[in-house]
């Protein structure tokens, strides 16, 4: 699923990345925690959550996650954003709970990483 086709449906805003929108991703992974994030062995993945501090960015770092979805209205602060860009990480924003989120993706097509 194209990463426009991910905005789109969960009516996400792009915090950075506008670029790379067209970008295909396999499968999705929701997860606060992030040391779950760490055991992914996939690529082309989205990771959906509501953590949002630095951390989160150096996780899907560290997991080749090509794009963040923070939900529940979570905004990335600027050093977020400079870390994301700096990694070429693709950051979205949506209002909707990571449980809407999981589902409207998955009726949608979305692979899930388990």
């Amino acid at each position: 699923m194209k990463i426009l086709q991910i905005k789109e449906l969960t009516d996400a805003t792009v915090v950075c990345g506008n670029t790379g929108l067209e970008q295909d991703l396999d499968c999705a992974f929701a997860s606060d925690l992030m040391s779950d994030v760490l055991t992914l062995d996939c690529n082309a993945v989205l990771m959906i959550t509501g953590l949002c501090n630095p951390q989160t960015i150096r996780t899907a770092e560290m997991a080749e996650i090509a794009c963040v979805l923070f939900v529940r209205g979570k905004k990335a602060s600027p050093e977020m954003k400079q870390l994301a860009e700096e990694n070429n990480i693709i950051l979205l924003e949506t209002e909707l709970s990571m449980y809407r989120v999981a589902g409207i993706l998955y009726a949608h097509g979305l692979q899930l990483v388990y």
